[in-house]
């Protein structure tokens, strides 16, 4: 390359790089003037997100929401997850926020998270797309299903986490409570049996991929972003081929009649497309999970805390036991658990 060449391709960097500046100050000086809370964006592109990430006790809100909080007030603006953002601890605002979802507010996520749950997930959807995929979700969730399948499936898995446990041994309810709604879900939704080989290397896909989920949104090898998004890929994989072995047999007339799954009624009464069904099944399977471990798992923590709780809990279940004695099975049945249950049903809906 002649001394010409390297002149050339020297200046003409200098002149790219001149031009990009030039517009990124214009694209600055033309931004309105936003009235917004007071606050810091951090770092480029990170933001604050690793101070935000930071583990801390369940007990006080962060070191990062109380300096925040004392530095700012309860409402500041701040760069999280790749994008800005501001942050809300005032309860006034919050409950207007969510009395107005759809109103005056959009439900969404940093673009960082829709890139690992997915661009149809229902998570990440608004308007009508997200209304149908919420429809063929509680169509499948009816009250029928619900009193002959799912409280059979869940009676089933809360022995199977009980039995595992061992006298005279600790245990971390949060773990637990994660064991049994992953397990419940999987066979739910694609009638995956615990224990299963299958099922267990699907579970550890699915830890790396949530660890991503609430990651500093950095994409390259050895981040638990990229992790999360390779994890990402062998799930929807595992459940493309389950869809390719149910559509098999479907056109062969050799239908598997214990298969009465999620991945079953989807492939039967819906139009959508592979791509849809594949982040509609991985959204559910991270909505239903995520949600119900968090809530079993603070039940568990609120409770010792309140012990008259504790005691009409335990006087409801002796009664549902003594009435499941005197009939006939010895499933829990909705019926009875609505009756006898309404407490345990408060505390659940409280939590």
């Amino acid at each position: 390359m002649s001394d010409s060449d390297i002149t050339f391709y020297f200046l003409s960097s200098i002149l790219s790089l001149l031009i990009f500046i030039f517009f990124l100050i214009k694209t600055k000086q033309a931004k309105p003037n936003l009235n917004l809370p007071p606050g810091r964006m951090g770092w480029p592109f990170i933001g604050e997100t690793i101070g935000y990430l930071k583990p801390y006790s369940a007990t006080t809100i962060g070191k990062f929401m109380e300096q925040h909080i004392a530095r700012y007030g309860k409402i500041y603006k701040s760069n999280l997850f790749g994008g800005p953002t501001i942050v809300s601890a005032d309860a006034g605002l919050n409950r207007f926020i969510l009395q107005n979802e759809g109103k005056l507010f959009e439900c969404s996520y940093p673009s960082s998270i829709g890139g690992i749950l997915g661009k149809w997930s229902m998570l990440v959807l608004v308007g009508d797309m997200h209304r149908d995929m919420r429809n063929i979700s509680l169509n499948f969730l009816c009250h029928a299903r619900l009193r002959t399948h799912l409280l059979k499936e869940v009676e089933k898995h809360t022995r199977l986490v009980l039995s595992s446990w061992k006298e005279k041994t600790t245990f971390a309810a949060q773990d637990e409570a994660k064991k049994f709604t992953f397990n419940l879900m999987a066979e739910h939704i694609m009638s995956l049996q615990p224990g299963k080989i299958e099922t267990e290397n699907l579970k550890k896909e699915y830890v790396t991929f949530m660890k991503g989920v609430v990651s500093a949104p950095l994409n390259f090898p050895g981040t638990a972003y990229w992790r999360a998004l390779k994890s990402r890929c062998t799930i929807l994989k595992f459940i493309e081929g389950k869809m390719e072995e149910r559509m098999k047999r479907m056109q062969e007339g050799n239908e598997n009649s214990e298969e009465n799954d999620l991945l079953n009624w989807v492939l039967k009464h819906s139009n959508l497309s592979t791509e849809q069904i594949l982040d509609l099944i991985l959204s559910l399977l991270f909505a239903g999970h995520e949600t119900s471990s968090v809530s079993i798992a603070l039940a568990i923590y609120f409770l010792p805390g309140c012990p008259q709780a504790i005691l009409q809990l335990r006087e409801e279940h002796k009664e549902i036991a003594r009435a499941k004695k005197t009939s006939r099975g010895n499933r829990t049945d909705l019926g009875r658990l609505q009756k006898n249950g309404i407490y345990s049903l408060c505390c659940e809906r409280d939590t």
